[in-house]
């Protein structure tokens, strides 16, 4: 009898068994070939694993991939100098996300030989350098021969810090270790200063409270960092904990390009560029509704990025739809000027202009640029 059950389960076992494995090997059977999974792959190289790039990267692919004839797969790269030299060498690398700091260093120092054929074919979103101190620095100044967490070797953080540091003529000790582990140094008292370039308002930065005793540190605009870098602020509603309300804190921008490497000899790669390019920007709207990280809107994929070229398909579509090229709507640009005009008037420590103030010095400025249109 218990012979005859098992005989019988087992029985059923094997019938099972054999309709899973002729059904796995008809959806093997059924998969698609090589060819037709690498139809219109594009590999973009972002920044590291918990940078905004891999979440705008992301993003693009959503609007891009149609599941059969277009694809974007994201690759997580190592920092903004490694992401140039992969562009340019690296095998199936079409595209990079990489910060505008580093590519004009590049350019200026002559690292890599032939960059001038990399093209761009957007200028994405900035980042903000944050440099998070201890009780005891007052000035940047201050930080001369002390340990300063730049990030691990060779991350964006890493380029810039270094870079700034130079342009402000500071000598810091830099220490590499990751951002989490530098903040857990940087209360006890074990380093004096943690430099993060990243979208405000950073997440690990959130956690920070009044007792830890740290606080941000301005930025000094001199000369020398203005010509390199664009002024911005980070303020109380970006960080409650860290920033008074009525004293924002000076600091930089660093822009970050999608930039695209040189295929012409490459003729199905440069045409699945081609595609993705006609597809992203086309769709490019789509990326400013909900559901998508809100840094799309502060992002004119018409603007120039200074010393480098367009790539040739991006340039046709904006001369194909001049709409997009065009200058902000009237509105638009009026409440540009009006949060620029707050940024600035916080910055310096000045009174907040009224709204009829900022509407007639607005009324000022549209005169001036009908006057430099001349």
């Amino acid at each position: 009898m218990r012979s005859s059950m098992s005989s019988a389960v087992f029985a059923g076992i094997s019938v099972l068994l054999a309709c899973f494995l002729a059904n796995d090997h008809k959806a093997y059977a059924a998969a698609p070939n090589a060819a037709a999974v690498n139809r219109g792959v594009i590999e973009l190289e972002t920044g590291v694993a918990d940078d905004l790039s891999v979440r705008l990267a992301g993003e693009i692919a959503r609007i891009v991939d149609d599941g059969a004839t277009r694809r974007v797969v994201p690759v997580v790269g190592r920092g903004p100098l490694q992401n140039l030299s992969d562009l340019k060498y690296l095998r199936g690398i079409d595209m990079a996300i990489i910060q505008a700091d580093a590519l004009e260093y590049a350019r200026q120092q002559r690292l890599f030989s032939g960059t001038e054929s990399l093209t761009y074919v957007a200028k994405l979103h900035n980042a903000e350098f944050h440099l998070l101190v201890t009780s005891d620095i007052s000035t940047p100044a201050d930080l001369a021969g002390k340990a300063v967490n730049t990030d691990l070797t060779d991350s964006n953080t890493a380029f810039t810090a270094a870079r700034l540091f130079e342009l402000l003529q500071i000598n810091v000790k830099t220490v590499n270790d990751s951002q989490a582990v530098a903040l857990e140094k940087l209360r006890k008292g074990e380093i004096s200063a943690m430099a993060f370039v990243t979208a405000k308002p950073a997440t690990l930065f959130q956690a920070v409270k009044p007792s830890d005793r740290l606080h941000f540190l301005s930025i000094p605009i001199t000369p020398a960092v203005a010509s390199a870098y664009a002024p911005t602020v980070v303020a109380a509603t970006d960080y409650p904990n860290l920033v008074p309300t009525d004293k924002p804190i000076d600091t930089i921008a660093v822009g970050n390009v999608l930039m695209a490497a040189d295929l012409h000899l490459l003729p199905e790669r440069d045409r699945n560029l081609r595609t993705f390019i006609d597809t992203f920007y086309t769709g490019y709207q789509a990326l400013l509704g909900t559901g998508y990280d809100p840094r799309w809107r502060d992002i004119n994929i018409a603007a120039d990025v200074p010393g480098w070229s367009r790539n040739p398909a991006a340039l046709a579509w904006l001369r194909n739809n001049p709409q997009i090229a065009a200058l902000p709507d009237a509105e638009t640009l009026k409440g540009l000027f009006a949060r620029f005009v707050d940024e600035r008037r916080q910055a310096s420590g000045g009174a907040p202009m009224s709204v009829t103030e900022k509407n007639a010095l607005f009324q000022q400025f549209e005169a001036w640029q009908r006057g430099q249109a001349r």
